[in-house]
């Protein structure tokens, strides 16, 4: 079983994650408030997660990546309230609290290779790259890609690599990979991540199709390579956009 975050690590991520830019002041209180309201939340929620509280390393990236150079600026004045938001095309960006469970249900280490299947907006691969060696992220929309892709170059998260196409397929030649994130849901575990996850590795994915219940599904990878799921809590997320054919 692969370690959670490991505390010591805070100091280096603080490090790692750019200082706030002049004039991100009123972000930084929101980003606290925030927070915190991601800590009460999950309070609640572990026990039946089965797991414990919210890593220290997590809730330092957390702090300061800023989500709201992510949004439209329409909606940017609602960026730290803890609820998803339109990014265009019929997308969201994640509710923060989904954000934190999804990045600590993976148990990163500092030396991991990640892959995001729905880069969106890009904050999630911009939340997990203080704490991962690297991240390679995939979304299907163009638009939505591309700027993402250049919203984390001019932020400074360099050991992002991003992708246009069809997330389903993966990532082969960025992986084998130590966890995998799935930020859409999906009516079944696409059995290519799974070939894709390094024995004792995680994949988070949302499951369930668009007008039904959904679960927030944690797999994880044995090291003979069979798989154990579990269910964590139920959500609701767009689903995940395939090419069509």
């Amino acid at each position: 079983m692969r370690a959670p975050l490991a505390l010591a690590a805070a100091v280096v991520i603080a490090a790692a994650v750019a200082p706030p830019a002049a004039g991100e002041a009123p972000y930084e209180a929101q980003r606290r408030h925030m927070v915190d309201v991601i800590v009460r939340h999950g309070s609640g929620n572990w026990p039946v997660a089965g797991g414990t509280a919210f890593a220290e390393p997590l809730l330092v990236v957390l702090r300061t990546v800023p989500r709201h150079e992510f949004v439209p600026p329409e909606v940017r004045y609602l960026a730290y309230g803890d609820r998803p938001l339109p990014i265009g095309f019929g997308q969201t960006i994640s509710q923060p609290y989904i954000v934190a469970l999804m990045t600590q249900l993976l148990e990163v280490e500092p030396a991991d290779t990640v892959l995001e299947i729905g880069t969106g907006s890009g904050y999630q691969a911009a939340v997990l790259s203080p704490l991962v060696r690297r991240v390679c992220t995939i979304e299907i929309i163009p638009a939505l890609g591309r700027r993402a892709a250049a919203t984390l170059q001019r932020l400074g998260y360099d050991n992002v690599e991003t992708r246009i196409g069809d997330g389903y397929y993966g990532w082969p030649e960025c992986g084998p990979f130590d966890a995998i994130v799935v930020t859409a849901a999906a009516g079944h575990v696409p059995p290519p991540l799974i070939a894709q996850l390094k024995p004792g590795g995680r994949l988070a994915i949302p499951v369930g199709g668009p007008f039904a219940t959904q679960h927030l599904v944690l797999v994880e990878k044995e090291a003979d390579g069979g798989v154990t799921t579990r269910q964590i809590i139920p959500v609701r997320f767009v689903p995940l956009v395939r090419k069509p054919g």
